[in-house]
């Protein structure tokens, strides 16, 4: 399975201003999927500089799901044990330069094609951080529409725990799917905003479960100082992280059979 997502693209959500719908049939040119002989030494998935290549190494089918439709590992159910045990690697090209809402289509198809991915989403009740304006008034940045450009959110992490975030263009629901995949549980949009929002976010992790005591990341203490997530998108955003139990999309896998090697 993916050991350590070292690369990772989480692909954005179509945002609720496009310009023009997206070809639900777009498909890569070519595509190759075979599992992984666990050489290599970084695992995830993310496209190549120019839009016209995706590529996977030593990456799960679960989180290539996860990625495509943009939900977290506990949002799959069903299916065999491979698609979250086993490695994958894909290398694909579009026939031409792509944007990264094409490429995300792309995948969706590939999934489908190659694995013959059958599945039908249910809601159903779990434990979810719920996000929503603070107030009548947010602090986000609506994108000027002249500007153009993809929904994208870069993110680091540097010095450890320390996560900040650029986001450009980006609609809520997909910055509720980024924030999820630093979390603990799902984070579901329920601000009603529309359209995509430029904006800066910085914030400091919770240390991951299990991280020892007095333990060291390159020989020092991890700095825990900084201001917790939920803190962060009050006071920096305007808006408002809870805890609460509440519906959630969930992909129910009814279908998925073992790509074989091409």
């Amino acid at each position: 399975m993916c050991r350590a997502a070292v690369f990772i693209l989480f692909t954005t959500a179509l945002p609720a201003q496009t310009p023009a719908p997206i070809p639900a049939n777009l498909r890569f040119e070519v595509a190759s999927l075979k599992p992984s002989d666990g050489t290599a030494q970084v695992s995830g998935i993310r496209p190549s500089p120019g839009g016209e290549r995706y590529e996977a190494r030593n990456c799960t089918i679960q989180l290539m799901i996860q990625v495509a439709y943009r939900v977290k590992a506990e949002q799959i159910v069903g299916g065999p044990a491979w698609l979250a045990n086993d490695g994958f690697d894909m290398d694909a090209k579009a026939e031409k330069p792509s944007s990264s809402d094409e490429l995300h289509v792309m995948l969706m198809n590939m999934l489908a094609d190659r694995l013959g991915l059958k599945f039908h989403r249910e809601k159903r009740e779990m434990s979810i951080y719920a996000l929503s304006a603070a107030g009548p008034a947010t602090k986000l940045k609506a994108h000027e529409a002249a500007n153009g450009g993809d929904p994208w959110i870069d993110q680091t992490e540097a010095p450890f725990l320390h996560v900040k975030m650029k986001a450009t263009y980006a609609p809520m629901d997909y910055f509720a799917f980024r924030l999820s995949q630093l979390m603990d549980r799902p984070v579901v949009d329920l601000t009603n905003l529309p359209g995509g929002y430029d904006f800066d976010l910085e914030f400091t992790r919770d240390l991951p479960p299990g991280f020892p005591q007095g333990g060291k990341i390159n020989g020092e203490e991890p700095d825990t100082s900084g201001p917790t997530v939920f803190a962060a998108v009050e006071k920096q955003l305007g808006l408002r992280l809870k805890a609460q139990k509440g519906p959630a999309d969930v992909i129910v896998i009814d279908h998925a059979e073992r790509p074989t090697e091409n």
